[in-house]
């Protein structure tokens, strides 16, 4: 019997003293001074001047965020321009490449058996990739050219490849004005990459047009 009363004595004296789910929140809690605020114990003026900070600071925090949401909803924009007038002016310079890499009617039989897949004209086996999408007489040009029959191939080299196939930026130009003069290839500097070539021309204003030729 008395076992049992000491027990539940001290089980009731444990029960008294276990804290509440909001202070047991605000102690778990990485809020700043709220643990203080809610601290186990009587209420003391530590408690009320750790309350009162944490109250100031969460009203100046509300305050500044919808001060901070107003403004952002009045959509603020702000328009500056200034006008500098210059002697000089460097442009950047413009690079004229052609999708159409290569001119088909250059291509060999020797090309074609070195980079037909390349080109994406003939597969793994050297023969001709979707013959269907092709139009009839590029596909007889092509069949005549890919017949490889008792071929024996040549040495392939692909910068030779590529300055042959590829296209002439003066077979290209139609007409090319910049600043009411008229400009040529000749103001075009030759890039030449891997696969392909293209022309850089260091004056921005460059009118030019430009055609495919196979």
């Amino acid at each position: 019997m008395i076992d049992l009363k000491r027990r539940s004595g001290s089980e009731s004296s444990a029960g008294a003293v276990r804290p509440l789910s909001w202070q047991a929140f605000a102690h778990r809690t990485t809020l700043h001074g709220l643990r203080f605020a809610f601290a186990y114990g009587p209420v003391g003026l530590r408690r009320v001047v750790w309350a009162a900070a944490f109250l100031a600071s969460l009203g100046l925090l509300a305050l500044e965020s919808a001060e901070r949401l107003a403004y952002f909803f009045s959509h603020p924009h702000v328009t500056r321009v200034d006008a500098v007038v210059s002697s000089s002016l460097v442009f950047p310079a413009v690079t004229v490449c052609n999708l159409n890499s290569y001119r088909f009617s250059k291509l060999t039989r020797n090309d074609l058996y070195h980079a037909g897949e390349l080109l994406a004209l003939l597969d793994v086996h050297l023969r001709i990739q979707d013959p269907h999408l092709a139009e009839p007489e590029v596909l007889d040009s092509l069949t005549e050219r890919a017949n490889f029959t008792g071929y024996r191939p040549k040495p392939f080299s692909m910068k030779e490849f590529v300055d042959r196939v590829g296209h002439d930026l003066e077979d290209m130009m139609l007409y090319c004005r910049y600043r009411g003069q008229e400009c040529g290839s000749r103001d075009f500097k030759t890039v030449s990459h891997a696969t392909s070539t293209s022309w850089s021309f260091n004056l921005l204003s460059n009118v030019w047009k430009a055609s495919r030729r196979y």
